[in-house]
């Protein structure tokens, strides 16, 4: 499954899931560009420890995922997009009667209109290459819904339906569009939750993690960061270039109730 000469684009990647994504297409020989709204000396030093640790060209690109024109912009300063993962987003829980109006357009800007301005922006360039690959980091949430989550599981339910469409558009094209749709992933920002949800439930870590983090997860363990960076590299593979328009669950079960 080498990727050596493609140029992977990954938003919201200098940590977390879009971090493990932007590694394992490196692994496999992709040159990448690492993304987020930040523009920061760190930022810029992870891209270069991305290309010494994998032999692959790496650079970060600062774009804000809420700003159309920024999305559109990062697709144009990467001079070259064959993958492009549209993995930004945010999260914010509260009752719909009670849901912010700004924070439910932040969360529908950097979730969902991302995905389709990058997008819109990537397409004219694979259809010039003849080949091409859009994968969306959806959520079980693009599945299923949780109460308080109204806009995240907006957003997500609307990732599916666009990689549905662009799927559609580009059949036959050499391009595929499919969303990957993980349950709970054990990232940094996962990993901080865990202290403060066992002083609240009087648990040790192992029983948290078990009976209140996963509890709709059957399997009782996060997917990591690599296994869906795994799961990327796959659906850019020649193996999966039939596979189109679809949704690939990594949520150890969760969907399957």
């Amino acid at each position: 499954m080498g990727l050596s000469g493609k140029t992977a684009i990954v938003t919201g990647s200098n940590s977390g899931i879009g971090l493990g994504v932007a590694e394992e297409l490196a692994r496999a020989g992709a040159d990448v560009v690492v993304n987020s709204f930040t523009d920061r000396p760190e930022d810029h030093a992870l891209a270069a420890r991305i290309a010494a640790q994998f032999g692959v060209q790496a650079r970060y690109i600062a774009a804000d995922m809420a700003n159309g024109a920024d999305c559109r912009a990062l697709v144009e300063r990467a001079g070259g997009c064959d993958i492009l993962v549209n993995n930004a987003g945010i999260q914010f829980v509260a009752p719909v009667d009670e849901f912010p109006t700004e924070k439910w357009d932040q969360i529908l800007a950097i979730n969902l209109s991302s995905a389709f301005h990058t997008s819109a922006a990537a397409l004219p360039v694979m259809r010039a290459r003849g080949w091409g690959r859009i994968i969306n980091i959806a959520s079980a949430h693009g599945l299923t819904a949780s109460p308080f989550k109204s806009a995240y599981i907006a957003a997500k339910h609307g990732v599916v339906g666009l990689s549905k469409t662009i799927a559609l558009e580009t059949a036959g094209q050499g391009i595929t569009c499919n969303a990957i749709c993980p349950g709970y992933v054990l990232t940094p920002l996962v990993e901080a939750q865990i202290p403060d949800q066992m002083k609240v439930h009087g648990m040790d870590r192992e029983t948290v993690i078990r009976e209140v983090m996963l509890q709709r997860q059957p399997s009782r363990q996060f997917a990591t960061t690599g296994q869906i960076g795994g799961t990327t590299v796959f659906l850019c593979s020649d193996a999966a270039d039939q596979i189109t328009g679809t949704t690939i669950s990594v949520d150890g079960g969760w969907t399957a109730l």
